[in-house]
């Protein structure tokens, strides 16, 4: 599942046609969805969780610059697929919580959004004033800012309707058992981490870097449509 999820999205960051990085990229998530889901019933029907279905830890780099809002990003495909993330400031690193299907969706899918977003922001190109200064900074933080919060609902929507059909297709009530799960990984993150700052993030400054964000993310994220590939026999 893995593999066949990398190589969607391998496709969805090299084509340079929009529609298809939307199909390979919807591919991807249905198939991440939907193995999360399987997985937690499977847990659920064995009888609980065993040690090595207890929630996991990964660490992943949120490089500089920009790491406010590409840690944004990530918190955001971390929230829709069940996980928490952690940020390490000095360190530069984030810690991601959550069971292991959870997790290695996060990781590929945050890997490939946020090379989509770099370069999309790229090819939008610098920025200066009408007094030649350079504005460039402050349009690539509200690009990437707009494009992680546009990002968040529509993974939001995505999850929602792979939990939808699931539960159509298997005539269950599958939110019993994802809550038990969200449950599983906040409790760890009390265990691990039991004093947390929050932060939001910053002011905008920059309305086309913001609205030129919200677009790539329309254009890049996915469509809560497209079925789940069926197995082969």
């Amino acid at each position: 599942m893995l593999t066949r999820v990398r190589a969607l999205l391998a496709k969805a960051e090299s084509t340079e046609f929009e529609a298809e990085a939307e199909t390979f990229t919807a591919a991807a998530q249905s198939l991440m969805a939907r193995h999360s889901i399987d997985a937690a019933m499977l847990a659920e029907g064995s009888g609980g969780r065993s040690g090595a279905e207890e929630p996991q830890v990964r660490r992943l780099s949120v490089d500089a610059p920009y790491e406010v809002p590409k840690l944004m990003l990530l918190h955001v495909v971390a929230s829709a697929n069940r996980c928490r993330s952690i940020w390490h400031r000095e360190p530069g690193f984030a810690t991601v919580l959550g069971f292991t299907p959870d997790l290695r969706a996060v990781e590929v899918l945050f890997t490939s959004l946020l090379v989509q977003a770099v370069t999309a922001m790229t090819r939008a190109g610098s920025r200066r004033d009408h007094s030649g200064r350079s504005r460039t900074r402050s349009f690539r933080q509200s690009f990437l800012t707009a494009y992680a919060q546009r990002i968040g609902e529509r993974l939001l929507d995505a999850t929602g309707e792979a939990v939808r059909r699931a539960s159509a297709e298997t005539g269950r009530d599958l939110l019993p058992v994802l809550a038990a799960r969200n449950q599983a990984v906040d409790d760890k993150v009390a265990r691990l981490f039991p004093t947390l700052d929050t932060f939001g993030p910053s002011a905008i400054g920059n309305r086309e870097g913001w609205i030129a964000g919200l677009v790539a993310a329309d254009q890049a994220v996915l469509d809560t449509r497209p079925k789940v590939p069926e197995k082969s026999s």
